[in-house]
């Protein structure tokens, strides 16, 4: 498994984890019972809310308050919105510059892997748009 494939797992995993059982099966709401005591009651929300779904079919997981809650769970302060190296500890990765010229390799980095501070910030961007291309809900400005 691959540095992006970790991150992705450590955001979408827990994303996944915190979704009801049934959230992406069909299923069959129960007759309602003949002698209910109001007519007004509403169905379970679990039955109402649905993930959102892309094109090739996949649940689109809103990376922004798994983020917010792993970088507030670190105990650190951590600005994952900008910086890739607070992002990996949000996830509790490794952030070593060895790590982050692996996830440099992966993501198509053609730049010099010495000069850490453009390459974190290229990585930044690019981890950003390769989340939303695999059903991640990133905010416009982390994509720019």
């Amino acid at each position: 498994m691959g540095i992006f494939d970790k991150i992705k797992h450590a955001i979408f995993g827990e994303a996944k984890a915190a979704e009801p059982v049934a959230a992406g099966a069909p299923t069959t709401e129960p007759a309602p019972a003949p002698a209910a005591p109001s007519a007004n009651a509403s169905p379970a929300p679990a039955q109402q809310s649905k993930p959102v779904t892309t094109a090739t079919g996949t649940a689109t997981v809103d990376i922004v308050p798994i983020l917010d809650a792993a970088a507030k769970k670190s105990g650190q302060k951590l600005d994952w919105r900008r910086s890739i190296v607070d992002l990996m500890k949000a996830v509790g990765m490794d952030a070593s510059l060895t790590e982050r010229k692996e996830l440099a390799a992966e993501l198509g980095y053609t730049g010099d892997t010495n000069d850490s501070a453009k390459m974190n910030m290229w990585l930044h961007k690019a981890l950003m748009k390769r989340l939303s291309e695999n059903g991640g809900k990133v905010p416009a400005d982390l994509l720019d």
